[in-house]
């Protein structure tokens, strides 16, 4: 039976649409749908068991995978087949759940997966951008509570002209590479990477991209009626208890804001927070609390928020005493590790990190294989939080997707602030050893530092801040944080975070909780951390003015030389001999890449000793040194033959020709010796290819004064000779062909 097919079409403009359909694929799903637009096709399906699992989150699983088949491709390793997610689908599942997980009813705990699967690639369109539509338009197909259609674009700018998602080469020419989620009402989250652009320049971009969210959201919307809406699953709510919030709430919000209003460190204040949990559980019996016992830390921890919340709009006071634009206490240091490339410690508050830079060749570069995406990464960035950092103690199962998102934002943040004729490989790991309060733009500081210590010219300093609001819907109050803890991440209604120069945004990412956040407050928030971010960039500038000149002693130095494809295979050697023996004589690492463009030999010297690299720049010079005919060149005699001697250019070492014992003098020479001797030095005339002998030659005698009533001796001509001797030949080969046949007498 032919299956009945649903379909939207969203216009993208410039002759670029989207299409959402369903009824034809993965039909015992809970909601299923193709988004297709050129011929990239995403299949995304949801599904969410009806039964309420026993924890008190959202089991959520947002799941994004590329398949290689999907650009005709076969994965790579040995086993031929998709394994764990790469790090650009698991940024794209973040972005994905970071928008959806707030629409989900707060008291919904039953187990939802979310997969959307690449099934086609276009290499013009970019697939992640139409994740989130894809997500959104399954779950409006099922019957899953779910609170409100969104949508997510990708917004890019070309010579000042704003772009929904645009293809690859665009954003590659692109000042902007923002990706923003948002429903119809409300934007919610924001992340991307700029050039240095303005406060109004991002906001207009959001605004931009919010009308093209809207247009979506309706096609979704338009599609589930066609399809038929089915109605929203019944299931079991938490249990709640009116009397005993209230109850709780009044022993618990003015001890909690008399603790909030003293401005204790974390710890303090955490274990002040306990005791105060711990006295209200202690009024009741233990019959209660097992009864009780998870509604009575529900409600505390309302209490608890709702204290610190009206502590600041009502105060303008803050958990560890601050007021709202304060920036905690940062001390900085670079140069701390003797044995790495760069180092620096970023502290600010109770958040630190420790940043190492490493310099290496385009060997290390980092390789992307995905379906969407082939290429290299000169300069990437890892994060490490590890749990010590917030005095905790739990299981360690490799990099966790938290870890590559925060090391994603400030290798973003930094990225376009290290020059295009670097020459290295550059690595940044950021260790987070504390953290109370963003450590991913604690990251973006010590990384700056630690770059410019290493000796990465940075085209300007990067720092970073993380903000956060507190707003009251009723009231029309609110206050902007700047430098927010840990606690106040969560107890707020946004969270962003905004990195750059002194001159622009380089990246951000924001998590809006507040619903019709006004864009009036947006800019005014946006402000705000740019006074905060610049108050950080003096620090960072206090502590090193500007990247060291150059590389420290112990670092490797690079340099690059350009050859022609044709000296390649010589600099190469018979199976890599001439390479390897090189490297191991100087102790370089050698990398010879060829340019795409020019088609020439690129090659890059990492060296820690000086001499090492002169050797190896020494050796290229040699091997691409051609001598002009008519020119004059100093050569040394390296080897005595019985014809000659055999002499070397003494400004290309291992370039060797020979210099005939008839070459040597103008007099008539015996013995080589009698005229020069091993090691001897001095110059030559160079006279090309020789058409007698098909050889180099070269010359001491031409630039010698010719002694007085010297005669030379006239040239042999054989060819006279030669010719008669051909003349006779072929006359005595007519004689015998005149002469009769010989008779065999054998017989």
């Amino acid at each position: 039976m032919i299956p009945q097919v649903f379909r939207e079409v969203i216009d993208l403009g410039d002759g670029r649409e989207i299409s959402i359909e369903t009824g034809k694929l993965a039909k015992q799903a809970h909601g299923s749908v193709v988004v297709q637009s050129g011929k990239c096709m995403l299949l995304c399906t949801v599904v969410s068991n009806y039964q309420q699992s026993d924890v008190d989150f959202l089991p959520l699983t947002v799941d994004y995978r590329e398949k290689f088949a999907a650009a005709g491709r076969y994965p790579g390793g040995f086993f031929k087949r998709e394994a764990r997610p790469s790090d650009g689908e698991v940024l794209t599942m973040r972005l994905v759940d970071r928008v959806l997980r707030p629409l989900f009813p707060k008291d919904y705990h039953a187990e939802t997966q979310v997969m959307i699967q690449l099934m086609s690639h276009d290499e013009e369109v970019m697939p992640d951008a139409m994740a989130g539509l894809a997500a959104s338009a399954a779950i409006q197909l099922s019957d899953i509570p779910f609170e409100t259609a969104i949508s997510e674009v990708r917004v890019g700018r070309v010579d000042g002209q704003l772009i929904i998602n645009p293809s690859l080469s665009q954003l590659e020419a692109s000042d902007i590479d923002m990706v923003i989620g948002a429903s119809a009402d409300s934007v919610m989250m924001v992340e991307g990477e700029m050039s240095e652009i303005s406060e109004e320049e991002m906001v207009e971009a959001i605004e931009f991209a919010h009308a093209a969210i809207k247009v979506q959201c309706e096609a979704q919307l338009k599609l589930a009626e066609a399809f038929g809406k089915k109605e929203t699953r019944e299931y079991d709510p938490e249990r709640e208890d009116e009397e005993l919030a209230k109850k709780i709430h009044d022993m618990a919000y003015d001890k909690v804001y008399a603790v909030a209003k003293a401005g204790s460190s974390k710890h303090e204040r955490g274990a002040a927070f306990a005791e105060i949990k711990e006295e209200i559980l202690a009024t009741f019996t233990e019959e209660e609390l097992e009864d009780i016992g998870g509604l009575v830390s529900k409600y505390y921890s309302k209490a608890e928020k709702a204290a610190v919340r009206d502590l600041t709009l009502n105060e303008g006071l803050r958990l560890d005493g601050r007021k709202t634009t304060d920036i905690r206490p940062i001390w900085c240091e670079v140069d701390y590790l003797p044995s790495t490339h760069g180092s620096s410690i970023f502290t600010r508050g109770e958040t630190q990190a420790l940043a190492t830079v490493t310099l290496g060749t385009s060997r290390e570069a980092n390789m992307i294989d995905m379906p969407s995406f082939e290429g290299e990464e000169r300069f990437y960035l890892h994060y490490n939080f590890p749990p010590f950092s917030t005095g905790e103690a739990r299981p360690i199962r490799g990099t966790s997707r938290r870890e590559v998102g925060h090391g994603n934002l400030a290798q973003r943040a930094l990225k376009r602030m290290v020059p295009e004729d670097c020459p290295y490989t550059v690595r940044v790991v950021s260790e987070v050893l504390e953290s109370n309060g963003s450590s991913s733009m604690a990251t973006v500081c010590a990384g700056t530092m630690a770059l410019m210590d290493a000796g990465v010219q940075l085209i300007k300093p990067v720092s970073g801040i993380a903000m956060g609001l507190i707003s009251d819907a009723e009231t029309g109050n609110y206050a902007v944080l700047s430098d927010i803890l840990g606690d106040e991440d969560h107890l707020g209604d946004m969270d962003f975070k905004v990195t750059g120069t002194a001159d622009g945004i380089t990246a951000c990412q924001m998590d809006i909780k507040v619903k019709g956040l006004s864009y009036e407050i947006l800019v005014k928030a946006l402000k705000q951390a740019r006074d905060g971010r610049l108050h950080i960039l003096g620090k960072l500038t206090d502590t090193i003015t500007a990247p060291n000149a150059d590389v420290k002693p112990h670092a490797p130095k690079m340099l690059t030389r350009v050859i022609p494809n044709e000296f390649i295979g010589a600099l190469i050697g018979p199976g890599g001999k001439v390479i390897q023996e090189l490297q191991k004589e100087t102790k370089t690492t050698i990398v010879i890449n060829e340019d795409p463009v020019t088609e020439e030999g690129i090659v890059e010297i990492l060296g820690t000793d000086q001499e090492g690299i002169d050797k190896v720049l020494a050796k290229i010079d040699a091997l691409m040194f051609k001598p002009q005919v008519g020119s004059v060149y100093e050569v040394k005699v390296i080897k005595m033959l019985d014809f000659g001697a055999v002499v070397e250019y003494t400004e290309a070492p291992g370039n060797e020709v020979l210099l005939h014992v008839s070459e040597l003098a103008w007099e008539r020479t015996e013995n080589v010796s009698d005229v020069v001797k091993m090691g001897d030095v001095f110059d030559v005339k160079y006279f090309g290819i020789d058409p007698r002998t098909k050889k180099e030659k070269v010359s001491r005698k031409a630039i010698l004064p010719k002694p007085e009533g010297f005669k030379e001796r006239p040239p042999r001509d054989n060819k006279g000779s030669r010719d008669n001797r051909g003349r006779d030949n072929r006359n005595r080969d007519n004689r015998r062909d005149d002469r009769k046949p010989r008779e065999d007498k054998r017989d």
